[in-house]
């Protein structure tokens, strides 16, 4: 559904020299725009600038027609990777397209004349393809340009040639039914892909069934934000969200989410789902509304209608219909929204807000979801900390829920893993929000329904403004309690200092129970000291993390690798790191002389880098897919925790990986039944002798592989995390 446009290059009846200088003037233009210089080294780099300032040379040896008549498809404008010659010929050797007997995808471009447009957007897929097979048809609506012709000469593509105008939405329609792929994906040939765009829309709905309709992210040629998704109003008008904003890569615009409708320039779905549903409806023919209507109606059979902001493609709106709403094709908007109205009256009252007001929810198709805030000292890095982890397990859990989640970080700034909260639903609200938090709060507080913050000193910093800013009920989430680890820490290393600091944190921890609805922690124990320390404290218990289920058993593992899991920016990670090295593996060494150890985290400090030997591995901050690695390639897993508070992910993260463990009672501290599947121990010599008999006895390691994996199965599944987690929300 296009809403406006300020460009229409229908050059019927002029001057062909006046023809080639605009063509000349647009390339030039385009050249010196921002977005081209910004994009240009992930857009073919040199090769691709140097055909481009071929175009103008190439349109000089012959006029190109650009007419576009009362209902014909949208047209493109974009540098020719094809040039017409004087007979209309194609030049040969630019442009090619693969034929696949079984194509995954079929891209259906609906075209009306305008030869150089559609070659920019050709040329674009040749340059960007999609990974898996696929097709392109082009279906040209009988617009009786000559130079139409060179399209039948591409190697590859399938030219669709209309014998008489069947107007935009039939056009598609009848394409439609030609195609072979699985998904179909429709786009304007005034559009340039850039790359991985195809990729995005097709891996999230072979991904995700619930999904029936996708689609991308809208630029315009200048590289400003043309649509990141559609808002509907209930007197049926729209909305194309962020529309000309500056910066098209504002997390506001980076996250996947539900939308009312996504703009048909740029769209996906299954193609047994398009030809249930009949095709765009010919109510709404020749065009506009046809993209929104189809959204409700794919919403309205049960699927979910996705933004994908990973596909971007550059859409030079308003080519084909101009802007002028009383005349031509684009009359047909104002009558279509009418009937646009009418037919979906019912749900726009129930599910549409009207015009301009509740932009937080209206945004994500979100009138009837539970919204909640999260605030935390930093975006959730899964390979930094345990902490993230456990925070990514909320924000999954909740999204699964149906929640719309809100993201803010003390720190304000975005990493490279923000990403994964954006897949997964969540808009991160990081420095690229211009709005301050009590900003952020004014215009938005109404329409949160919870505010999760998580941590003492986070809670401390925005406390107030929360109170004072709206009225949703409070959580907070502790991770663990931190004077209780700070404490232990004390005891151990009888660093006054740190004791000192226990004293304050355990000040502040006992006031902020009093101020939530609900405190949460993550094991009973922690739960009991709380209502201990503040009777009547609202004091919960979640499961701490959760796991995808895995039944299948692991294969005993050869060799003597001790793996130890930590982030070293965390104190008592590095104590255990010293205490492991310096104390516990040379009496391992006494009977296993060729023992390996491996530190395995992010942040390590100067002590833990020093223990880097010819025996000793110190990896850094290691990815996901190394992390996996490390685990499928250890013998034995290692936590010799001495302090610390809370439920420790790398005790559970090693039996879900049927790795077999040895760890201390602080490291099993809150995980109930773990003694039985694993050696827990705080001395030195039983440690020793835990990883000994661990590293020689296959049929112990086989059992205790299979012990924990069970015991993981049983306590830390997502289904008992979710049950877990909403429940103290709502208590």
């Amino acid at each position: 559904m296009t809403v406006s446009s300020d460009f229409n290059p229908d050059t019927s009846g002029t001057d062909p020299e006046a023809t080639i200088a605009d063509l000349r003037r647009r390339i030039e233009a385009y050249e010196r725009s921002t977005f081209w210089r910004l994009s240009y080294p992930a857009r073919v780099a040199v090769g691709q600038m140097r055909r481009l300032r071929g175009v103008a040379a190439r349109f000089s040896r012959a006029p190109v027609s650009a007419r576009n008549t009362d209902d014909g498809a949208p047209a493109a404008s974009s540098p020719d990777p094809v040039a017409v010659g004087p007979d209309g010929a194609e030049n040969a050797g630019l442009l090619q397209f693969p034929r696949h007997a079984d194509p995954v995808l079929s891209i259906i471009i609906p075209s009306y004349g305008q030869v150089p447009v559609l070659l920019r957007c050709l040329r674009s897929i040749m340059l960007n393809p999609p990974s898996c097979a696929w097709e392109v048809l082009v279906a040209e609506d009988a617009s009786g340009d000559p130079d139409i012709a060179v399209l039948a000469t591409i190697p590859g593509l399938i030219f669709l040639e209309r014998q008489t105008n069947l107007g935009f939405l039939r056009n598609c329609n009848d394409a439609a039914g030609a195609a072979a792929g699985t998904y179909l994906h429709f786009l304007n040939n005034d559009t340039e892909v850039l790359p991985g765009a195809f990729d995005a829309l097709v891996d999230l709905l072979a991904s995700d069934p619930t999904i029936g309709l996708t689609g991308s992210k809208l630029l315009f040629a200048d590289g400003t934000l043309q649509e990141a998704g559609g808002i509907v109003w209930a007197d049926a008008s729209g909305m194309n969200f962020g529309r000309g904003d500056s910066d098209p890569d504002r997390a506001a615009y980076r996250w996947r989410r539900e939308v009312d409708y996504i703009s048909g320039a740029s769209i996906a779905i299954p193609g047994a789902l398009f030809r249930s549903l009949g095709g765009f409806d010919e109510l709404f023919a020749p065009a506009y509304y046809e993209d929104t209507d189809l959204a409700f109606r794919v919403r309205a059979a049960g699927y979910r209608v996705v933004f994908e902001p990973d596909s971007v493609v550059i859409h030079h709106e308003g080519v084909s219909h101009g802007t002028d709403e009383s005349s031509g094709v684009k009359a047909y908007q104002a009558r279509n929204r009418d009937i646009m109205f009418r037919r979906w009256k019912t749900v726009l009252e129930r599910d549409h807000y009207p015009p301009g007001v509740h932009m937080l929810r209206a945004g994500a198709h979100a009138r009837h979801r539970r919204t909640i805030l999260i605030i935390d000292h930093y975006v959730p890095e899964p390979d930094r900390d345990a902490g993230s982890r456990a925070t990514l397990c909320v924000i999954r859990a909740l999204v699964a829920a149906g929640w719309l989640v809100k993201f803010w970080p003390l720190d304000r700034g975005r990493t490279g893993q923000a990403h994964i909260s954006e897949r997964a639903g969540v808009e991160v609200l990081d420095h690229t929000c211009p709005l301050s938090f009590p900003e952020w709060l004014e215009r938005n507080g109404g329409d949160l329904d919870h505010v999760m913050i998580m941590r003492p000193v986070v809670a401390r910093e925005f406390l107030a403004a929360v109170v004072a800013g709206t009225a949703a009920r409070r959580s907070y989430y502790g991770h663990d309690i931190h004077f209780l680890r700070m404490m232990r820490e004390a005891e151990v290393t009888g660093d006054e200092g740190v004791r000192h600091e226990a004293q304050s944190m355990q000040r502040l921890e006992t006031w902020l129970w009093r101020q939530f609805s609900s405190v949460i922690y993550l094991s009973g124990y922690e739960a009991d000291l709380v209502r201990e320390l503040v009777p009547g404290a609202p004091a919960r218990t979640v499961v701490p993390f959760c796991f995808a289920p895995d039944h299948e058993p692991r294969a005993v593992t050869e060799g003597t690798t001790v793996l130890f899991v930590g982030g070293f920016a965390h104190p008592p990670n590095v104590d255990a790191a010293l205490w492991l090295k310096d104390t516990i593996m040379p009496l391992v060494r006494t009977h296993v002389p060729d023992v390996r150890l491996v530190l395995a985290g992010s942040d390590p400090a100067p002590a833990v880098l020093a223990l880097a030997d010819e025996r000793t591995v110190v990896t850094g901050s290691v990815s996901e897919a190394e992390l996996e690695r490390l685990y499928a390639a250890a013998r034995v897993a290692a936590v010799p925790l001495r302090f610390g508070a809370g439920v420790k992910n790398k005790v559970l993260e090693a039996l879900h990986h049927g790795l077999p463990l040895v760890t201390t009672p602080t490291g099993a501290e809150g995980v109930t039944g773990i003694g039985a599947v694993c050696t827990v121990t705080d001395t030195a010599e039983d440690f020793a002798a835990g990883l000994i008999s661990l590293i020689r006895d296959d049929a112990l390691w086989r059992q205790r592989s299979d012990q924990g994996r069970r015991l993981i199965r049983a306590e830390f599944s997502p289904e008992r995390f979710s049950e877990s987690l909403l429940r103290a929300l709502s208590d």
